[in-house]
């Protein structure tokens, strides 16, 4: 396979990554062993290209450079945390690559006319679409998530976004991932096909849409899988990658996860926790941002109440909370107002999603059935609370 995309060093402070990657790179790595010969096309600094041969090589992956700016990189805190990176310019002239079925991702620093048969198209922060630039294929599927669509279909409306890239333009396929939501597949029929996301025991979201694409590429263009079935294997390949953060893909798709995730409309997530310092208050503010961002609706007492004095804060906090569809509890400190909480959530059903980094805290076993789990990093703790919270 040939895969098209940026090569870009990302980091992240908690948990600790530091990696060569990129969305080209994560996905001819990716493809490595199902796809052996995998090809990436790319811009590299010329200074750089010896490293960026010998990482990929490592992995399998021929590396098919072509002189480009100096390496960029991302930057996060944690996962959910908004990208900084480092621009370097952009290259005067596109990639020009040609080949059967080709996987070609936006680009930051320049852009790439492809020639194929069949074509998987990621846009990223490119707000064209796959032919706009002179690109050409037989059939193609567009990748994207959300927002892109959003861009792409100069719509509010996301879903109306992805249906408009088929009736305005020639894409035969149309992939829409919505995050704890999953997906959903357009191939010109009245009603889109749903693909359940997939649960695993713990999160890294840092790429995951880069495994995505690969997957889908890989199961739709080379194996001739219908589009929705390739989706879904997809969707499967993105649980194994960000609960294992290990690539690349096994063979045969023998990809690790657990169950596919609740099916619904995101309910009401209740943000239980203490916000009496400044760390306090940052978790606070984190975890509602990443909610948020999912889509959830949140009641967080700090935003919603505020400070004031017991008998008048406690019943509208409870009154919250009874509102609510699942509970998403920062335990760390042990602070008793949340532990209180956590309890009544617990004496009226309402599932709770406790997140304990402390190792007194985090190694707690709940038992079956409890509906209360204990899980150690805030991107899990977020995406297990929107799940819970589906009804």
């Amino acid at each position: 396979m040939i895969v098209v995309g940026g090569l870009y060093q990302e980091r992240c402070v908690v948990p600790e990554w530091n990696q060569l990657f990129g969305s080209g790179g994560r996905a001819a790595v990716a493809l490595a062993t199902m796809a052996p010969g995998t090809k990436l096309h790319c811009f590299v600094a010329d200074a750089f290209k010896r490293r960026a041969e010998m990482a990929l090589a490592a992995c399998g992956v021929e590396l098919v450079a072509t002189s480009g700016p100096a390496l960029s990189t991302f930057s996060y805190f944690h996962p959910l945390s908004r990208a900084s990176w480092s621009d370097m310019g952009r290259a005067a002239n596109a990639l020009d690559v040609s080949g059967d079925l080709v996987l070609r991702f936006g680009m930051i620093e320049g852009d790439a006319v492809v020639t194929a048969n069949t074509a998987v198209y990621d846009p990223q922060s490119d707000p064209g679409r796959f032919r706009d630039n002179g690109s050409t294929a037989r059939r193609v599927a567009t990748v994207l998530n959300e927002d892109e669509a959003r861009v792409l279909g100069a719509t509010e409306d996301s879903t109306a976004g992805a249906m408009a890239l088929l009736v305005d333009g020639p894409e035969d396929v149309v992939v829409l991932k919505r995050g704890v939501l999953g997906a959903l597949v357009f191939t010109g029929s009245a009603k889109p096909e749903r693909i359940p996301a997939y649960m695993a025991e713990s999160i890294f979201k840092i790429g995951s849409g880069d495994v995505f694409s690969a997957a889908f590429a890989f199961h739709w263009g080379r194996e001739g899988r219908p589009a929705a079935a390739a989706a879904d294997l997809a969707s499967r390949a993105v649980a194994h990658y960000v609960g294992c953060r290990t690539l690349p893909l096994p063979e045969g798709a023998a990809y690790v996860h657990g169950s596919p995730a609740p099916t619904g409309d995101l309910g009401k997530v209740y943000l239980a926790g203490p916000f009496f310092t400044l760390g306090q208050r940052w978790l606070i503010e984190e975890a509602l941002k990443a909610l948020l961002d999912l889509g959830c609706r949140v009641f967080s007492p700090l935003h919603e109440v505020g400070f004031g004095e017991p008998q008048t804060v406690a019943p509208a906090d409870l009154a919250g909370l009874d509102d609510s569809a699942a509970v998403l509890a920062l335990l760390d400190g042990g602070d008793p107002g949340t532990l209180f909480e956590v309890g009544y959530a617990r004496s009226r059903g309402i599932p709770v999603i406790g997140l304990a980094e402390d190792v007194l805290l985090r190694d707690l076993t709940m038992p079956t059935g409890s509906g209360c789990e204990i899980v150690k990093d805030l991107t899990t703790a977020v995406y297990r609370s929107a799940w819970a919270s589906m009804r």
